[in-house]
């Protein structure tokens, strides 16, 4: 899946808030509309927190989801490229075992005029087999959603640290 996001932002001003997301760093960024919803200390950081930059390869970032996933970094060229791998287990099915998801996601960040940016975000899934029309149609919407949330909520703090 592929999605664009147009942004306000320098790739220098906007590749800090992307170096911090995660899970009990920066969050997912959300506008204050949605994160009214969320319980307080599970909000996105609203600014830049130095302790959550400096990505290098090989880093692990703690991720959504049961048990204790991460994300492993695989390549980090600030401020333009950043490429996640993870690898989860998953619960055997009708008493057989199943393959791990994995999945790789990549953000690059590239300029659009003098000062706003083009963040491309692209997620591969490898579930050992196809998927599913549930997976594929009810799993695109939702990344099409979080997606849209992240790029309004990421437009947002950028507006607000001017």
């Amino acid at each position: 899946m592929n999605r664009r996001l147009m942004l306000r932002d320098t790739p220098e001003q906007v590749w800090p808030w992307l170096e911090q997301l995660g899970k009990h760093r920066g969050g997912w960024y959300m506008t204050r509309s949605v994160e009214r919803f969320v319980p307080r200390g599970r909000r996105a950081a609203r600014c830049v927190d130095p302790r959550w930059l400096g990505l290098r390869v090989g880093d692990r970032i703690p991720d959504w989801g049961p048990g204790d996933p991460t994300f492993e970094v695989l390549e980090v060229k600030p401020p333009r490229h950043l490429v996640y791998f993870t690898e989860r287990p998953r619960r055997p099915r009708r008493g057989g075992p199943r393959p791990p998801i994995r999945a790789t996601w990549a953000l690059e960040l590239s300029p659009d005029g003098a000062s706003s940016s083009v963040l491309r975000l692209r997620l591969r899934l490898d579930l050992g087999k196809p998927a599913g029309p549930v997976a594929t149609y009810g799993g695109g919407a939702m990344d099409r959603l979080t997606v849209w949330l992240l790029g309004r909520g990421l437009n947002e703090r950028l507006r607000e640290q001017k």
